[in-house]
């Protein structure tokens, strides 16, 4: 009898401690860290939520990253961006950030990156036809053929490098 009871009561437990700390657990603040506010401060509250829910997210602390560094705080971005790449970067997470540092009118910082980004790897034709376009809107034009060359060679029907090297030709800005 005292077994059960030890057990009923061990179970009671238990499930209270996981209420309380499901309850506890902190609320994203939604509209509220940015409503009313003056738009620098919004911001940079919005700035540093989604630094919080970026967690270990690559991808997700390079955007994080992308916005320090474009709004002019580059050294607060650029230290995300270090630790991302001092990490086990994939080729997509140099090639992001080069993309930080090509927005930034930073071209060799962003060279540096995309090659990177072709070294770890050189398969990815997608991402050869993204600096492809990169090296024709910067003026180096036989690079950026070189690479559409390559991906058009991987994957010739692929509609996106064709509208990669159309915006890149054309003068219009990357989409993403």
């Amino acid at each position: 009898m005292k077994t059960g009871f030890a057990v009923a009561l061990a179970t009671g437990c238990l499930a209270f401690g996981i209420g309380v700390g499901l309850a506890a657990k902190e609320k994203p603040p939604g509209m509220d860290l940015i409503r009313g506010k003056p738009a620098k401060e919004a911001g940079l509250a919005a700035l540093q939520e989604a630094e919080k829910l970026a967690g270990s997210g690559s991808w997700e602390r390079l955007s994080v990253a992308r916005v320090y560094y474009l709004s002019g705080d580059k050294t607060k971005g650029q230290a995300i961006i270090d630790q991302v790449l001092n990490a086990k970067p994939k080729g997509s997470d140099w090639q992001r950030a080069g993309e930080i540092y090509a927005d930034a009118g930073e071209p060799l910082k962003a060279e540096g990156a995309f090659q990177k980004t072709l070294i770890a790897d050189p398969k990815d034709d997608t991402g050869m036809a993204e600096i492809g376009a990169w090296y024709i809107r910067t003026g180096q034009r036989a690079k950026g053929e070189e690479l559409f060359s390559q991906a058009l060679a991987r994957n010739p029907g692929e509609l996106w490098h064709y509208v990669r090297a159309a915006e890149a030709l054309l003068g219009v800005p990357p989409g993403r």
